[in-house]
């Protein structure tokens, strides 16, 4: 089974929903004591910053793109949610406003976007910051080889109504094969904050290797296995970018703030790395066969 799959609505022809499951979760489960640290710039990247990448999993820069690239940005994004890319058929919307979707102004569906998938390719003010040579020039460092692009979404948190990312890896949603070097970019459009559904990681949670996830709200680790006495926020302000390697633990919480939250999340592999199955994915990630509840 696919887990990363939509959900086309038959009531609501060409409206695509992602496939979040709507429940509540322990409030506790998103709580944190501590925000995360970082350096000012790509370029403020040190020998140390590296290593300290490798032992805790993510790297925060602060000011990571320009005013001016953010707001570009922001236009090439605003641009594919309005439809003036015909081509682009990558728009998935909050679940929770199914039943209004059809009814809603042009002004009302911008604000129910949850999702725009696979955007690289139809605007090149986006493209522009998946090659922008800091990031690669970075990303190349932490890796110690060239980087490719190998997935990219951007992830928006409509106000009052953007829904939890449930904790989870990345690398249980790719079919690449187990040990690469899985590095993800969240570039923030907008401020992110706690209230408003900023990201949240757990330290150095990707040494423990790959864990099994389950078909709950999302594909998500189980709630009682997170490691909540150890999470970090991670507000950022626009231009901010946090990285963070494929199998740390990661998710952000919902937000009822009445303040955008919009990035984009663009996922990088060494380059001339293969794939494997779904089945091989999930023969890791998954939980069918192996003695493990949630």
């Amino acid at each position: 089974m696919n887990q990363t799959q939509t959900q086309t609505d038959p009531d609501s022809p060409g409206y695509t929903f992602d496939n979040y499951v709507a429940s509540g979760y322990a409030p506790d489960l998103y709580r944190c004591s501590a925000v995360a640290d970082g350096i000012g710039s790509f370029a403020d990247l040190t020998d140390e910053g590296v290593r300290r990448f490798h032992e805790q999993g993510y790297m925060v820069v602060h000011h990571a793109f320009s005013e001016a690239e953010v707001r570009t940005a922001l236009e090439g994004l605003i641009d594919l949610i309005d439809g003036r890319n015909p081509d682009f058929k990558g728009l998935e919307f909050e679940v929770s406003v199914r039943d209004r979707l059809p009814t809603m102004t042009r002004e009302e569906k911008v604000d129910a976007v949850r999702k725009l998938v696979r955007f690289v390719g139809y605007d090149p003010r986006l493209d522009a910051l998946s090659t922008h040579p800091k990031l690669l020039g970075t990303l190349a460092r932490l890796m110690g080889t060239p980087a490719a692009l190998f997935s990219n979404q951007a992830m928006l948190k409509p106000p009052r109504i953007g829904r939890e990312k449930p904790w989870h890896q990345d690398h249980a949603y790719f079919n690449l094969p187990m040990g690469t070097c899985i590095i993800s970019a969240w570039v923030a459009l907008d401020e992110a904050a706690p209230e408003n559904g900023c990201m949240h990681v757990i330290p150095g949670s990707h040494r423990d290797g790959p864990v099994v996830h389950f078909k709950r709200r999302d594909w998500q680790i189980c709630d009682t296995h997170v490691d909540t006495d150890r999470i970090l926020a991670v507000p950022l302000k626009p231009g901010g970018c946090l990285l963070w390697h494929g199998l740390l633990h990661h998710g952000s919480p919902a937000t009822l703030s009445p303040k955008r939250r919009r990035a984009l999340q663009l996922h990088y592999v060494p380059e001339r790395t293969g794939q494997i199955t779904a089945e091989e994915r999930l023969a890791v990630f998954g939980s069918e066969g192996k003695d493990v509840t949630c």
